[in-house]
């Protein structure tokens, strides 16, 4: 799996329409509306790298209203719900 997270810009008029084509893309698992010097930012979850090049400039990065976008690739995804995931192997819930 591969995890990355996508820092956008947008035309101002235009972040909730971007937001909602954004959130559609196949390999998008959540979009969030921010404060600051992004508008949104994109949680994308792919199988394999070679994805990213279809989600990010080849989806994303044609959204109309889609300014500018900065990716960041996770290395390690460290989660609450991946801990308890991976502690919980072998056991049956109500055990």
């Amino acid at each position: 799996m591969v995890n990355a997270v996508v820092l956008i810009q947008c035309e101002i008029d235009a972040i909730a329409e971007a937001a909602e084509a954004i959130a559609e893309i196949e390999g998008v698992s959540e979009v969030y509306s921010v404060a600051g010097e992004f508008d949104l930012v994109a949680i994308i979850r792919v199988r394999e790298h070679e994805e990213l090049a279809r989600v990010i400039p080849g989806g994303l990065g044609k959204v109309p209203g889609v300014v500018s976008t900065e990716t960041l690739i996770a290395f390690q995804v460290y989660s609450k719900h991946d801990l308890e995931a991976m502690f919980s192997v072998g056991f049956e819930e109500g055990s």
